[in-house]
């Protein structure tokens, strides 16, 4: 289980590192989309720094499971933020957002999927 714990871990702290990275500097068509879409900057950059705290967090919980398990119940909470952002814009019922609208679920899937496998290998 270890081993998938630590597939888990990496696989999902690339990807919100490569997603906070640019909201934490606000460069890029995401930080602006979202900016447009009516979040203020600072709340866009805490995102960012969120996201690249929680990939952090996965990293050492690789080795310090505990830690791991932390950042991937951080990411939870930042996903439900985002699938509640993006309901509340209408963005599931609507075809040409409904894409990247659907992400966060899986990432949220993905989130829980790491702090149970890191809770089963301590």
């Amino acid at each position: 289980m270890y081993i998938a714990a630590v597939i888990l871990s990496v696989l999902l702290a690339l990807v919100f590192l490569a997603a906070g990275a640019p909201k934490m500097q606000l460069k890029g068509a995401v930080p602006d989309g979202l900016i447009e879409k009516g979040l203020s900057s600072g709340l866009v950059r805490f995102v960012g720094v969120a996201e690249a705290a929680a990939a952090v967090g996965l990293i050492v919980g690789i080795w310090w499971q505990p830690l791991g398990i932390a950042a991937a119940a951080g990411m939870v909470v930042v996903l439900i933020g985002a699938i509640n952002f993006h309901a509340k814009r209408g963005e599931y019922g609507d075809s040409a957002t409904r894409n990247a609208a659907i992400t966060p679920i899986v990432l949220l899937l993905v989130a829980v999927a790491t702090a149970v496998t890191l809770a089963v290998s301590l």
